[in-house]
């Protein structure tokens, strides 16, 4: 179950941008005769993305509809809107597109807003700056250095590379089929992280964090919810203030720690290192059978189903020493709880 929910949650943005597609485009600005390699996009309201395209395709599309996306509005009436009440400036120079809706002065009647929304067609190597105060961000086979943030809306990366950082205040983010530097964080929504491959740093106040087969350093925290995780390789860091960690199918160095939940962790193939915190809640280890391992385990109480070919000291609260000669050191901590070791 927990396999298909995170499927079904990776491929929500999917859905949310096939709903735009099908709307007719305010405007729509070719830029096939353009060189651009920069984007700038800002606007107030609406949704930004931005996407590859083949040379003879590289456009801009504005989508305007009335307040809470109602698409009631005639053209006629949105033209009027503009010109009362926003700016909207579309423009290319020294190689950078730059698209631009915000409202001339504050607007009182609510009723009378626009949500102005853009998606950029561009070649694959481009850098961005991105940002909007109330919709999403979706970012798709792309290359370059990205940066973006939004105020409320959720953030959706697929198949981008290069340096990568983006922030929202209030939804969630998406992120697969990713490469190189990337660093996303979000005030109160969750992380989903697919099929990645890099330096991957991923914060969250208040939401859980799902990832899955990622490759490379890994950071993943969260303030206030869980963590899972499968077929992660490389180095993972995972902490979290209160919720469970769950993470199965391991091949990397792991450092996790958590205050008030509890850690299951299953290790298919040692890293460099295992070191494991539960300052409230029980710890359930696996690993692999007959490696060179340093243990040092502290807890109420440590259950293990074996301990062949063991030195040093094992009592009910605390083991420490070598097996099979030593080798990788697994260190996990366990103040309130109990640790319960099992090899395989």
């Amino acid at each position: 179950m927990k396999k298909i929910l995170l499927s079904l949650l990776l491929t929500l943005p999917a859905f949310s941008m096939m709903a735009q597609n099908d709307k007719e485009p305010y405007l729509t600005k070719a830029l096939n005769n353009e060189t651009i390699k920069n984007v700038e996009v800002q606007t107030s309201g609406g949704s930004i993305s931005v996407s590859d395209a083949n040379a003879s395709d590289i456009r801009i599309e504005v989508y305007i509809t009335g307040n809470n996306n109602s698409d009631n509005l005639s053209k006629e009436e949105i033209k009027q809107r503009l010109d009362e009440k926003y700016e909207l400036n579309i423009s290319v120079s020294n190689n950078k597109l730059v698209a631009i809706a915000r409202p001339k002065t504050k607007i009182t009647d609510w009723k009378r807003t626009l949500n102005i929304s853009f998606r950029v067609f561009v070649p694959k190597n481009i850098s961005t700056d991105l940002s909007t105060s109330g919709g999403s961000i979706s970012l798709a086979g792309i290359a370059g250095k990205q940066a973006f943030s939004t105020s409320g809306g959720s953030l959706n990366i697929d198949n981008v590379s290069g340096n990568i950082s983006g922030k929202t205040s209030g939804g969630s983010i998406y992120v697969k089929n990713s490469t190189d530097d990337i660093e996303l964080i979000t005030s109160g929504g969750s992380i989903y992280a697919k099929n990645c491959e890099g330096n991957l740093k991923l914060i969250t106040s208040g939401g859980s964090i799902s990832l899955k087969e990622l490759k490379g350093n890994i950071k993943a925290t969260t303030s206030g919810g869980s963590i899972s995780g499968m077929k992660i390789s490389g180095e993972l860091t995972a902490r979290t203030s209160a919720g469970n960690i769950d993470l199965t199918d391991l091949t990397c160095s792991l450092e996790t720690s958590t205050s008030a939940g509890n850690i299951d962790v299953s290790v298919a193939t040692l890293g460099k290192y295992i070191k494991i915190n539960n300052s409230g809640g029980n710890v359930d280890l696996e690993l692999p059978k007959g490696k060179g391992i340093d243990l040092d385990l502290s807890a109420n109480k440590i259950k293990t189903n074996e301990l062949s070919n063991f030195t040093g000291e094992k009592n009910e609260d605390e083991i420490e020493g070598k097996l099979n000669g030593g080798g990788v050191r697994v260190d996990v901590r366990s103040g309130g709880g109990k640790i319960n070791l099992v090899f395989k």
